[in-house]
Parts: C-alpha cells; sequence; structure tokens
C-alpha cells in the first residue's frame, strides 16, 4: 500500500499516542494521561486472574491513578504495532506489549506480555485512544526475595499515596488463581531439560 503523507502523519502520530500512554501510566502523569482518551473511552483488560471492564476518561484516568501508585513499580513497553487507518478519523492498532508490575506492600512482582487491540479516533485536538483491550499471552507472578534491594522507585514521589486511592473493585473481577505447580503432568510434546 502507498500512504499519502497525511496517512504517513497520522500513523507517526497514533504511534506516539500509545508509546505516551506507556510512558505516562508508568510515572503516573495523570496530567498527560487525560490528554490521550476520549471522553467515551473503553477498556476490557483480561489478565491471568482479573478482568478490568470501565468506560468513561474519569473512570479510566481513576483507575490508573489508584493502580500505579506509591507502593508500585511499573515497566511498559509497547513493541511492532500494526496500525491501521479504517477511516478518515478513524484507526485500529495491535501493540505487543511487555510488562513488570511490582507491589511493595507484598513484594511480589508480575511479569508479563499481553496483545493489546486498541481503536483509535481523530478529535478536534488529535488522535485519542477511544477503546483499548488486551489479552495476556504469559503472566508470572513471583516473590522478590529479602536479599532483592530497590534502590530507585520513582512512583514513590509521584504516586497517589494510601489515603488518596480509590476502591477499584467496581473496575476488577477477580478469579480463582490456578497456578501451574511441578506436580502437573508434564507435555509430552515439549522437550524437558533432565
Amino acid at each position: 500500500m502507498v500512504y499519502t503523507l497525511e496517512q504517513l502523519s497520522d500513523l507517526e502520530q497514533i504511534r506516539t499516542l500509545k508509546h505516551r500512554y506507556f510512558r505516562c501510566i508508568d510515572t503516573a502523569n495523570l496530567t498527560e494521561l487525560a490528554e490521550l482518551f476520549t471522553p467515551d473511552v473503553t477498556i476490557d483488560y483480561r489478565g491471568g486472574h482479573y478482568k478490568v471492564s470501565l468506560s468513561g476518561r474519569e473512570n479510566m484516568l481513576e483507575f490508573l491513578a489508584s493502580s500505579f501508585h506509591s507502593d508500585a513499580l511499573a515497566m511498559h513497553h509497547g513493541h511492532m504495532p500494526e496500525i491501521n487507518l479504517t477511516g478518515r478519523d478513524s484507526a485500529s492498532g495491535t501493540w505487543y506489549l511487555e510488562d513488570v508490575f511490582i507491589s511493595t506492600m507484598d513484594r511480589t512482582r508480575v511479569t508479563g506480555t499481553a496483545i493489546y487491540k486498541d481503536r483509535y479516533r481523530r478529535c478536534a485536538d488529535g488522535w485519542r485512544i477511544a477503546h483499548s483491550e488486551y489479552d495476556r499471552i504469559i503472566e508470572l507472578v513471583d516473590r522478590l526475595s529479602d536479599d532483592v534491594a530497590i534502590t530507585s522507585h520513582y512512583l514513590r514521589n509521584v504516586g497517589r499515596r494510601p489515603e488518596q486511592r480509590s476502591d477499584m473493585s467496581r473496575f476488577i473481577s477477580w478469579a480463582e488463581r490456578q497456578p501451574v505447580s511441578a506436580s502437573q503432568p508434564r507435555d509430552p510434546t515439549h522437550p524437558q531439560r533432565s
């Protein structure tokens, strides 16, 4: 496909939009996050034992502010964007996510990957995220050992303190974890190390 200069510009603006999203959630930058979503944004995140569903920019900002807070460390990288312009003012995108989330309260670490599927809309002030969803591909949960020292913790200084956080239970449903254990049968088609 041959793109026009305007289409190339649109594709780059959408890539930048998503990159800003990843950076801003990891740094609790609510001011910039407020500029990234349409007022009627919808969200559907499906993880290993949770599902997040919400609608509306204010709910999204509240969810992010109370999730990426002073007792959390986070890293989100979005790779390999596949962006399709679906109309003059609409687009869709697929991203491969790689992320780490650490809770300092219980010293748990979630490491994972997911496939994001987004819809974007051009508004008067630029491209915005109108819908975002993901499905986990990998999700590993472990505990940091006592000898792991956290020597840099940006969100500790900029994220919401416990008394400032909202109850997020209205947006999250939880399923019982079904961890893979060593006692479960091994896949005979997958080579095992001895």
